[in-house]
């Protein structure tokens, strides 16, 4: 089975074009390829797959092999894979996902997809949309949680899969690799959650460090990326334009006052391409 390996900011998956080749347990093909060290090493598996409302689709799966409904730094390299693969050579081209179609915009250099911005549609903010259970408020803005011996103040929200946002004033605790697996499986959120540690650096810079639920800590999130743009203008702390950088680099955020959509921009690179034995 063919494969290629990207990475949007060091978000990395393995994607296996399902247009050609055949894929018959992802879940399981997600747990065996996805191990670093000892695999072709990954945040995942992300399957190219035939649409019959976009160009094309994708289905993305989480190193524990559990599936998840969006993926922002993966949607950016199906669109190059898609584009420098020669499968479809539309601009702007539309990526079907389990969190509804997306539209991207592609950058190119000599031919290839080098960025791309993503329309990541409009924020859900409430509490049901996450989902989140508890509490008569209608949006999780600032809300209080108590996490093993911490009081945690927490921003909540979708961009198609569920985010939260925890401002901090250094990333000076060694233990938030537990924190963020702790509150990604709070007993307040029943599907889980993606876990954000956000520092404010100005009205337009945060700097962020994410626990991925099913992947645990990872360089970078695109969706996640989106929602802390959200959520640090609804808290005050910047405008609807702000530049998130995340272990693995930065991408641009903006949360467009006259459409309430979210846009975000960021690179996709192709690593290496291979073939799985089986």
């Amino acid at each position: 089975m063919k494969f290629v390996k990207m990475h949007g900011i060091g978000n990395d998956y393995v994607f296996v074009d399902t247009i050609t080749e055949e894929v018959k347990n992802a879940p399981e093909l997600a747990r065996k390829v996805s191990p670093r060290h000892f695999s072709v090493g990954s945040d995942g598996l992300i399957l190219i797959t035939p649409s019959e409302v976009a160009h094309v689709g994708m289905r993305i799966f989480n190193a524990d092999g559990s599936e998840a409904e969006m993926c922002g730094n993966g949607v950016r390299c199906v669109a190059k894979y898609v584009w420098d693969h020669g499968i479809c050579r539309e601009n702007p081209l539309t990526v079907e996902t389990a969190s509804g179609c997306k539209e991207l915009q592609l950058h190119l250099k000599h031919g290839k997809v080098v960025s791309a911005r993503v329309d990541m549609g409009e924020p859900r903010l409430k509490r049901s949309q996450i989902p989140m259970r508890g509490g008569e408020k209608d949006r999780v803005v600032d809300e209080s949680i108590r996490v093993g011996r911490r009081n945690l103040s927490i921003t909540c929200l979708s961009m198609g899969n569920p985010h939260c946002i925890i401002p901090v004033r250094e990333f000076d605790f060694p233990d938030w690799r537990e924190l963020g697996e702790a509150v990604e499986k709070h007993e307040l959120f029943p599907e889980r959650i993606n876990v954000h540690f956000v520092k404010v650096r100005s009205e337009s810079e945060m700097d962020v460090k994410t626990w991925e639920r099913g992947s645990g800590a990872t360089l970078a999130c695109g969706s996640g990326a989106s929602a802390v743009g959200v959520a640090a203008n609804m808290l005050g702390y910047t405008g609807r334009t702000t530049t998130v950088n995340l272990p693995g680099g930065s991408l641009e955020i903006e949360w467009s006052e006259s459409s309430n959509r979210v846009y975000m921009t960021g690179p996709a690179v192709e690593v290496f391409s291979g073939n799985w034995p089986g």
